[in-house]
């Protein structure tokens, strides 16, 4: 063997030696970023039931959900067919919220979606029915907001509009764009 033959093998050997703990040793583990970690639920539930009260006692809203998924570092929680039942003070009956998407946000709003209907419990009111595919509810202030088609429902009319702003307390509803009302007063 020739000078030149020895010193490839010996430069080879010595490319394999520094190399070969890299090659032998196993793949570190990445650590998740917090984005990765941010969607992904803190905690899941199936057949939800909440129910949630005021500072004074008193029966604010209830929550179910078929599914339910908390994402505490965004700030939100998502839900599968919410039906809320919203309790108003002034009024002895409640207003029924279902729908088939929900997001509730940490400042008590909720993004409704999805054939989202609105029934009023007392037969008294001036809605009986709400029907859109969005709505925001304000659960402090028993407000709602709407920049959809929108379908109010009463006794003896019914009422189209593109957007709704609405206050649950007083029953005062604002039209944001007037389409149409249907007035079929019965005998």
């Amino acid at each position: 063997m020739n000078r030149l033959t020895l010193s490839i093998g010996g430069l080879f050997l010595l490319v394999i030696a520094t190399n070969l703990p890299d090659w032998l040793a196993e793949e570190d583990i990445i650590p998740q970023t917090e984005t990765e970690t941010a969607w992904q639920p803190n905690y899941q539930a199936s057949e939800m039931l909440s129910t949630l009260f005021d500072k004074g006692g008193r029966l604010s809203h209830q929550v179910f959900a078929s599914k339910m998924e908390h994402f505490e570092m965004l700030g939100f929680t998502l839900f599968k067919q919410p039906q809320y039942t919203i309790f108003v003070e002034s009024q002895a009956s409640p207003w029924q919220v279902s729908a088939k998407d929900g997001t509730l946000y940490e400042d008590n709003r909720i993004q409704l979606e999805n054939s989202v209907e609105i029934r009023n419990q007392d037969e008294q009111g001036f809605a009986s029915t709400i029907r859109t595919d969005f709505i925001e509810i304000n659960l402090i202030d028993k407000t709602m907001e709407s920049d959809q088609p929108v379908q109010i429902f009463g006794q003896h009319y019914v009422i189209n509009s593109n957007g709704l702003k609405a206050n649950l307390s007083t029953q005062q509803y604002e039209l944001l764009d007037h389409v149409q009302t249907i007035y079929q007063p019965r005998p």
